[in-house]
């Protein structure tokens, strides 16, 4: 469960696997493009799923020294550079997804690039996360 308030308009779908908005407060915490490699920035996986898994232990260790937690999340933007491998991917993203995150559901972007400057990536993930203050 998220620590903030999750914005959603009155008589809207409730959105699946993100949301439409946030309202949070705090000390905030942001990641780079964080890229499926390992801390000695080799990749562990050449396949979506496997570097998206990836993605996130990085981006996990990265919020964790920020002093955030998953339920801190306000944001993620990913950035993929195949659309169908991202949908033939998506069973298997949302079981890592729920299996490191939980059920907190930032604001979400996809966005669709022509490439990445780590030729073997597949998608890039900034991640923007709210830690309440004390």
């Amino acid at each position: 469960m998220s620590v903030h308030e999750i914005l959603q308009p009155a008589g809207w779908d409730r959105p699946k696997g993100y949301a439409n908005g946030i309202a949070a407060t705090g000390r905030t915490v942001f990641t780079a493009g964080v890229i499926g490699w390992d801390a000695q920035e080799n990749f562990v996986a050449t396949d979506f799923a496997g570097q998206f898994r990836q993605i996130l232990v990085n981006t996990l260790a990265i919020l964790a020294e920020g002093g955030a937690a998953p339920e801190h999340i306000v944001r993620m933007t990913w950035y993929i550079t195949d659309r169908n491998d991202y949908l033939a991917s998506a069973r298997e993203v949302g079981a890592i997804y729920r299996e490191l995150l939980g059920r907190n559901f930032p604001t979400m972007a996809v966005v669709i690039v022509a490439g990445l400057i780590e030729p073997t990536a597949k998608l890039e993930i900034e991640t923007t996360a709210m830690v309440p203050l004390p």
